[in-house]
């Protein structure tokens, strides 16, 4: 027998119901409409990744920010601590204000147009 996990894939609007049954390192995927589901599913098993949304400080106020990919799930804590870290003079939209944050690969860029 092995761990099985219920979830609701997010890679498209169809939100298809999964089950996902994990015996060692074979992961079985039942109830995807399309590989999109298999693979959202193998991954959220094996190594789950989000994008990190956020706001940065600027001489203005805040704006808001994001993460060029998903990240580790695990490194979002540590993300946001590094972003918690700057205060901008000032920040435009699509600006990098972190390259390649905790060697992740992952920018942290500004998504705000004001």
């Amino acid at each position: 027998m092995g761990e099985i996990r219920e979830m609701i894939c997010i890679m498209c609007p169809m939100g298809c119901n999964l089950s996902v049954k994990k015996s060692g390192a074979e992961i079985e995927v039942s109830g995807n409409g399309c590989n999109r589901g298999l693979n959202f599913a193998k991954e959220e098993i094996t190594s789950p990744k989000r994008v990190v949304t956020s706001s940065v400080k600027t001489a203005q106020g805040v704006k808001s920010c994001k993460t060029t990919i998903p990240i580790p799930k695990d490194m979002i804590f540590l993300v946001m601590q590094e972003i918690d870290k700057l205060c901008l003079k000032e920040a435009k939209f699509g600006q990098v204000v972190i390259k390649n944050v905790l060697n992740t690969g992952a920018d942290i860029v500004i998504t705000a147009n004001d």
